[in-house]
């Protein structure tokens, strides 16, 4: 993979449908007229008014005819098929261009038992007439969380409607629309002509009239981000997970079907930054884009605040990343005369027009949503002013990272750790290892700074001529070979050194980098570091007054037999070779976890033969760490694997975690604004330490020793103040080659120790069922580090507390187990010895 490129030739694809609330149908023109302003998409209804108008007909007489028989046991009203007049739709070569979207009108969530039941048939109908005619997307109603007193009663009912159409439409992806959060004055009920209307009184309950926080108030105690646009004249209460708790409870009933996904739209102020965070790791499909999300520049031309901005490149860099609609933002320019020419929306805008807005306090928004119209001087004769802005946001998105760069398709891939022990890996696999372009100029540093001290220190060396004895072990293709030679030669620094590896394959290319690149300066040893006795010491032959010596190196010409026996009448008696200590051993055998490809099992057969007083491993130390992560896609992905693979929730992944969301967070000062006083906390992760291994000279273990020894447990607590799903648990490791020069995938201090390092993704320890957990919770991780000197292996286990109120009154607390996951462990495919 090459890494030179610039990061700047990378630019995502933005695919930009168009929705209509009020449209009926589509035509081969419209379509046609859409494609030519550059859109790649429309919306289109599955039904037409005169069906809802049948529906509306036939729900009326059967509630008249209830209303006028109470007792008489009257059948629930049957919707016949669709009919030409019913539906715009037809099968085509321009099908496969339209999102469908379901009747918006229907209550799936009705506490009436009539509602739901015509809604559900609704539904069957439609989502099958739009499976025979070829539509791949459907775009679902939100789920109606508000009957009177009555909140989110009717999920799972909902949850079961849409069950049965996902079985109805076996090829459709389903979207369900929801808001980024709940807010209660503003539900379904706004849709004319909506079946809750006619929802019967004694199914809902009394309307809550306690008293409650503005959305203003909550929002300026949270995280956000822009201009407040809502009116402060009617209270209203906001709840930040309350869709995306619905979803969860969709979705889970629903078996994390990869059918079903989500229709999110943006607000015209963004909730907490903890709430766009959490739909980041849900599976996205759509974001809705209305004329509110809006705003206009100082010159008039519609445009997006930082936040929004921010929110939409964060949201584009998923692996699939979400299509963008915008909503009811005018009708397509042009139709009504098709011979007027629109030019396509390229996203060149003028330096004026493409200026940001600033993102104003919430006082600021409130005046500006007064009298923008009155401080506008431009008016705006794009016909696609919209479209041409998200078509300029996508050819300036920001440039990706390196590590984004290298990353790109195995953003929450799963793969199995490697074994280097019991398999010899592959070229292409220290291939891309060695492109890291950070971790191996650790090394060097390392490396350098170790012969540095040694030399200052005045340590005795244990190579002939006062050379210092280096021993690179698990040698690979060389690359730690190669940074062995260079901090040689940058410190004047001779070495002896020496190369381990058991690898028959890459040992042969090791031979050849000796003889062509390294000029024969390295000793070759093929064979498992753990049972090398160590370097050999140069042989001494005597004879009678002389004493010669000559060093039994690779390439190296050693006097013959002959020759000796010419030199002298006595016979020379060689001893016979020993073998000497090491005095810097160099390794790279750390994996995700730090120790989950047996780097202290390797290193426990190669530290008794570092020098006794002096010696030194690089790494010296490193350290394993954990926090839960909600991580919905890797769960889906898992639990389709186990359908053929039982042990497929019990193997901990390398996976390079991206649509996720940290559940433990604190809050870390924003420096990305100049002005400190409008700085938004960065949300970071928890992620604790769960145990370490140090390296360092040590005795040779008795040869009956157990690996006991190498075992750990640990046992980590994680306050959690927003509801969640706990799927699992991200892993990631620190590790010090040598003090003052470190390696670290933890993302609290990746940046600041070993900035652009990808050499390792984190490894993700599954849950086979995920564990909700409400507001205000704590988590607590067991993890276990086993063996049974055969092999390596880790268990886990997660469970979920609360803190309950003992009375009324009393003021005690009671700690109480909500839940505990399933014991995980890797035992069947632990890590061999």
């Amino acid at each position: 993979m090459d890494f030179t490129a610039s990061p700047d030739e990378y630019m995502p694809t933005f695919y930009i449908g168009h929705h209509e609330s009020d449209r009926t149908r589509i035509t081969p023109e419209l379509l046609l007229q859409a494609q030519n302003c550059n859109y790649d998409m429309l919306t289109t209804p599955i039904t037409t008014p005169y069906f809802h108008s049948r529906v509306l007909t036939l729900l009326s007489k059967y509630l008249n005819e209830l209303e006028s028989h109470p007792t008489r046991s009257i059948p629930v009203p049957v919707i016949s098929s669709v009919s030409p007049f019913d539906t715009p739709l037809a099968p085509g070569e321009t099908i496969s261009q339209l999102l469908a979207v379901v009747s918006p009108w229907i209550d799936l969530c009705s506490p009436d038992p009539v509602i739901y039941n015509v809604s559900r048939q609704v539904l069957e109908l439609e989502v099958a007439y739009a499976a025979f005619c070829g539509i791949g997307n459907i775009i679902l109603p939100n789920p109606k969380l508000h009957h009177g007193k009555l909140h989110g009663e009717g999920l799972t009912q909902y949850a079961y409607a849409v069950q049965e159409a996902l079985n109805i439409g076996n090829y459709i992806q389903m979207s369900i629309s929801l808001p980024m959060m709940d807010n209660t004055a503003h539900d379904s009920d706004e849709v004319l002509g909506s079946l809750a209307e006619s929802t019967r009184r004694r199914y809902l309950g009394s309307s809550d009239n306690g008293s409650q926080k503005n959305f203003m108030e909550e929002l300026e105690e949270n995280i956000g981000g822009g201009p407040v646009v809502l009116s402060r004249k009617k209270p209203a209460s906001f709840d930040f997970f309350g869709t995306w708790d619905a979803w969860n409870i969709i979705r889970t009933l629903c078996k994390y079907s990869n059918r079903l996904s989500v229709a999110l739209s943006i607000p015209s102020h963004l909730p907490p930054l903890s709430v766009s965070s959490r739909w980041h790791s849900e599976p996205l499909r759509l974001l809705s884009i209305s004329k509110k999300a809006f705003f206009k520049n100082p010159s008039g031309y519609p445009a997006f605040t930082h936040n929004h901005q921010a929110l939409l490149t964060k949201y584009m860099r998923i692996r699939n990343p979400p299509w963008l609609l915008l909503c009811d933002v005018g009708p397509i320019p042009g139709f009504d005369n098709p011979e007027i020419i629109i030019s396509a929306a390229d996203g060149i805008l003028s330096p004026n027009e493409a200026a940001d807005p600033p993102s104003p306090t919430p006082a600021e928004a409130s005046q500006l949503q007064r009298n923008g119209s009155k401080k506008s001087t431009k008016i705006v004769t794009d016909p696609t002013p919209h479209l041409n802005y998200l078509r300029y946001l996508q050819s300036h998105q920001p440039s990706r990272t390196i590590l984004e760069r290298f990353g790109a398709g195995y953003q929450d891939y799963l793969q199995a750790p490697l074994q280097p022990l019991t398999d010899n890996l592959e070229s292409i696999t220290y291939e891309v290892f060695e492109k890291d372009p950070i971790k191996y100029d650790q090394y060097l540093k390392a490396i350098q700074q170790a012969l540095i001290d040694w030399r200052d220190q005045g340590k005795r060396a244990s190579g002939s001529d006062g050379r210092i004895v280096v021993a690179v072990v698990g040698a690979g293709r060389g690359p730690l070979i190669t940074r062995a030679l260079q901090a040689s030669d940058a410190t004047g620094i001779p070495i002896d050194l020496w190369a381990v590896e058991k690898n028959p394959n890459a040992f042969v290319l090791l031979q050849r980098h000796n003889e062509e690149t390294w000029a024969n300066r390295v000793n070759l040893v093929k064979s498992d570091m753990r049972s090398w006795k160590g370097p050999l010491r140069e042989a001494v032959h005597q004879r009678s007054g002389y004493t010669g010596q000559w060093p039994l190196r690779r390439n190296e010409g050693q006097p013959s037999n002959t020759d000796l026996a010419s030199s002298s009448a006595t016979p020379i008696e060689p001893q016979a070779p020993s073998h000497g200590p090491i005095d810097i051993v160099v390794s790279e055998l750390l994996g995700s976890f730090a120790d989950n490809e047996l780097s202290p099992e390797c290193l426990d057969g190669i530290l008794p033969l570092l020098n006794p007083t002096d010696g030194i491993s690089i790494p010296c130390s490193y350290k394993a760490y954990l926090t839960p992560i909600a991580a919905p896609k890797l769960h889906a992905d898992i639990a389709a694997r186990a359908l053929t693979d039982p042990d497929a929730p019990h193997t901990p992944y390398v996976v390079m975690l991206h649509a996720i969301d940290y559940l433990s967070t604190t809050s870390r000062p924003s420096t990305s604004r100049s002005n400190t006083s409008d700085s938004v906390p960065t949300p970071v992760p928890n992620v604790l330490e769960a145990w370490s291994f140090y390296h360092g000279p040590m005795a040779a273990l008795p040869t009956t020793s157990t690996n006991l020894h190498n075992t750990r447990h640990a046992r980590l607590s994680f306050n959690l103040r927003d509801r969640a799903v706990c799927h699992g648990l991200a892993g990631y490791f620190e590790a010090v080659l040598y003090p003052g020069v470190e390696l670290s995938t933890n993302p609290l201090n990746m940046e600041e120790k070993s900035p652009g390092m990808m050499s390792w993704f984190p490894i993700y320890f599954p849950l086979k069922t995920p564990l909700y957990t409400p507001d205000a919770s704590t988590l607590t991780v067991s993890i276990f580090r086993a063996t049974d000197n055969r092999k390596v292996w880790y268990e886990w286990m997660v469970a979920a507390w609360s803190n309950l109120m003992c009375g009324i009154g009393s003021g005690d607390k009671r700690r109480v187990r909500l839940g505990v996951s399933e014991v995980g462990s890797s035992k069947s495919g632990g890590c061999m010895m």
